[in-house]
């Protein structure tokens, strides 16, 4: 005896892989879209650090160029400027013969939001010394 069925299965396994293929894009090109912005973050975050420590350093330059000790609140001060001026946070620290910056920012994501991953987060770090002339 064969039983007939009443439903017409034909496409099914094409819609079972239609979706799989299309999740498979869409993460792929959240990968892409989203961790793309996330290097760029990380990159900006880097390049922020590296100027504020920079700034710091220069802003002693004088007082160690005159053999005098730099003034190291105003030091910090101005590397904190620059993170601030680019928009990123973190911390200056002057220890040991060297300004040390760690910076981080964020970055909104687009594909990545629809399942709920909001931001991605970014940081970078930079140091540089205080040598005397």
């Amino acid at each position: 005896m064969i039983l007939v069925s009443g439903r017409d299965e034909r496409g099914t396994a094409l819609s079972a892989l239609v979706a799989v293929v299309f999740v498979a894009v869409f993460a792929v090109a959240g990968l892409v879209v989203d961790g793309g912005a996330q290097a760029a973050a990380r990159t900006r975050a880097a390049a922020g650090a590296l100027d504020a420590a920079r700034a710091a350093v220069d802003a002693g330059a004088a007082a160690r160029a005159s053999g005098r000790q730099p003034d190291l609140a105003a030091m910090l001060t101005h590397g904190r400027r620059v993170l601030a001026e680019r928009g990123l946070d973190g911390e200056v620290i002057a220890e040991a013969g060297a300004v040390r910056v760690r910076a981080s920012t964020s970055t909104r994501t687009v594909f990545l939001s629809l399942i709920g991953i909001a931001e991605l987060s970014a940081s970078g770090q930079a140091s540089a010394s205080l040598e005397a002339p």
